[in-house]
């Protein structure tokens, strides 16, 4: 029961990590992945932005999944799988709309 009595503070290091270490290369894999979906699902409620949802939904799908990959703590993950569901969601609706390349090449 010795973890009972240790102290959870976020005040040694970022606001994601628990463990009280500073995790520069998850906080920023997770703030580009945050991003990306929230751009990604915001541009794909208009048809025309088909282009800009999809290629921000996928590379937001590809830093979230490596994010998953180097996460240490369980809040990063927690919120590491809320922008790769973003991401993910402004992909496919970007390419119910046009896809990756639609109108440009063909």
């Amino acid at each position: 029961m010795a973890q009972a009595m240790r102290p959870n503070s976020t005040s040694a290091g970022s606001l994601f990590a628990t463990d009280g270490k500073s995790h520069p290369v998850p906080d920023t894999l997770l703030w580009v992945t945050a991003v990306l979906g929230i751009l990604a699902l915001v541009t794909s409620l208009w048809h025309n932005l088909h282009l800009l949802s999809s290629w921000a939904g996928l590379i937001g799908i590809f830093t979230g999944a490596y994010g998953q990959y180097v996460s240490v703590t369980t809040r990063e993950r927690f919120a590491l799988i809320m922008g790769l569901g973003a991401s993910a969601v402004g992909f496919f609706i970007g390419m119910a709309h046009g896809g990756l390349f639609g109108g440009v090449i063909g």
